[in-house]
């Protein structure tokens, strides 16, 4: 009875594999939604980073009056186009398209890079292998993102105390912080040309582990280097060894830099203002003294815990659908190292400029949402990592689950019961925290005539002008989520059939129980 056993669970295997390798069809629009993101990430990186700006307000005020923008003075023999162009340039700073680059940034930009490498190499690690890949086989992953990460961030505390909000790391972010942007968007598009030309070098009978993703290879140039044509492409480096570029970009240079960024700008405001200590402690103080904090900080902590909380979980990203599922090109490459560390530091980048102040149930309510957030996001992952690892574990072992024909367990109770990609509403819910801290944004710069040389904040006329910007993030992110809810929900119904449709049965909502 064994060997019939042993065959028909073998014969499961070959049939999901079957299953995930069908055609899947294009996403994003195909080729032309993929050709139109491709160009539109990075402009919309920069009209954030410059509509936003430390020379005129967020946003650009101009903006607010587009008949006096685009009206030249009478005696100017400017046409209207040029005369708002012109004055949008001069409103945000504009450094025209050779300041966009330097050689310092990218100095800069390879040093980080060289350092993280350097790091994965010498710092203690863990491997492990990832999931079963479809053409059989598992790979193994040195995993130290959670060290390297808290030897950075050791190293720049120290920077810190000694040079204070003077420390080289901080000022060279701020100064070079447009031409960051501009090294790790050529990087982005260089690492996506070549992971997609070395994908043709893989070879069919699973020869080095090696395999393309079901999606990526559809045969159009564009759509393929954008999604991604190979799954998991390794390169051997001198004196560093073998790295897998997907799972080392995802969690080092742009995760960890959306820190650094937030950190950066924490000691901009600190500068500018002096509102900012350099110690947990003092903050806390001023929330006990003054009933007042500034929320560049609180912002930044719950931006670094979530971080942080990542890296610390390195091994729950390898049975994430960017891992398992999807090839590694355009897409990933330009999300992990620009758009990444770039929007999701906004906030933190608004508050160095425009220090908002908050009473103390206003920070409360933030910090419950935050930790609602993140109470269900990590538990829910936490159940879900349990169950595939160790599913007789004490803590999970009263779950109910249904059983498919293909021998995996769907969990029908607990977090997992609830809603079928509940951890996507935590993570959602933290997003807010991100976000409210801002208030309703908006800010002026105008010189001070009583102080020359420096400059006034003000919020008059530029109330909630911002919002569109500093709440970004929470509705991209909803709308990212959904997708990738709406994607998931598209790759389980090819591996299940018809057990998918019983499970969704069981469980009936998506993401918000009662709503989704």
């Amino acid at each position: 009875m064994a060997p019939k056993k042993s065959a028909s669970k073998e014969q499961a295997a070959a049939i999901e594999r079957a299953k995930l390798e069908e055609p899947h069809g294009y996403e994003f629009g195909g080729p032309i939604g993929a050709a139109l993101i491709t160009i539109g990430l990075p402009i919309g990186c920069y009209a954030f980073a410059f509509l936003c700006n430390d020379v005129s307000g967020c946003p650009a005020p101009s903006l607010l009056s587009p008949s006096k923008l685009f009206s030249p003075p009478i005696l100017s023999n400017k046409t209207p186009l040029v005369h708002a162009l012109d004055t949008l340039k001069a409103e945000v700073g504009w450094p025209g398209f050779a300041g966009l680059i330097s050689v310092e940034a990218a100095l800069g930009t390879f040093a980080w890079y060289a350092l993280s490498l350097l790091l994965y190499v010498i710092l203690p690690a863990t491997e492990v292998e990832g999931v079963e890949l479809k053409s059989g086989g598992k790979l193994k992953y040195r995993l130290n993102a959670f060290l390297s990460a808290v030897t950075t961030l050791v190293a720049c505390a120290a920077g810190t105390f000694v040079r204070g909000p003077d420390f080289q790391v901080w000022e060279f972010i701020n100064r070079n912080y447009f031409q960051l942007l501009t090294c790790n968007i050529l990087i982005s598009y260089g690492l996506a040309t070549f992971v997609y030309i070395k994908s043709f070098t893989v070879k069919s009978g699973n020869v080095d582990k090696r395999e393309l993703a079901a999606g990526g290879h559809s045969g159009n140039i564009i759509y393929d280097w954008f999604i991604g044509r190979e799954l998991n492409p390794r390169v051997s480096i001198p004196l560093v060894g073998e790295v897998d570029l997907k799972s080392w970009m995802e969690l080092r240079p742009g995760m960890l830099g959306w820190i650094m960024l937030d950190l950066a700008f924490i000691a901009k405001q600190y500068k500018s203002y002096g509102y900012v200590t350099d110690s947990i402690r003092t903050c806390l103080q001023t929330i006990l003294n003054n009933a007042k904090f500034v929320i560049a900080v609180m912002v930044t902590i719950s931006q670094a815990i979530y971080v942080l909380d990542a890296l610390y979980m390195e091994p729950a990203i390898l049975t994430t659908i960017d891992i398992t599922t999807d090839g590694f090109g355009f897409m990933l490459a330009f999300g992990d190292l620009a758009w990444l560390p770039f929007t999701y530091s906004l906030q933190a980048r608004y508050l160095s400029v425009h220090p908002v102040v908050l009473g103390p149930l206003y920070v409360a309510a933030i910090l419950s949402v935050q930790a609602a957030g993140y109470w269900i996001f990590r538990s829910s992952n936490n159940e879900k990592n349990r169950f595939r690892t160790n599913p007789k574990d004490p803590k999970i072992a009263h779950l109910k689950y249904m059983e498919t024909s293909a021998g995996s367990r769907l969990l029908t109770s607990g977090w997992w019961g609830t809603a079928r990609h509940i951890n996507y509403l935590g993570d959602w819910l933290m997003s807010w925290a991100y976000c409210l801290p801002t208030l309703l944004a908006g800010y002026k710069l105008t010189d001070s005539i009583m102080y020359p040389g420096t400059r006034l904040v003000s919020t008059e006329g530029m109330k909630g002008a911002a919002i569109p910007i500093t709440y970004f993030y929470m509705l991209y992110f909803a709308i990212l989520l959904i997708h990738r809810e709406m994607r998931d929900e598209e790759k389980c119904r090819r591996k299940y059939g018809k057990d998918w449709e019983a499970y969704c049965e069981k469980v009936k909502y998506r993401i918000l129980p009662y709503v989704y």
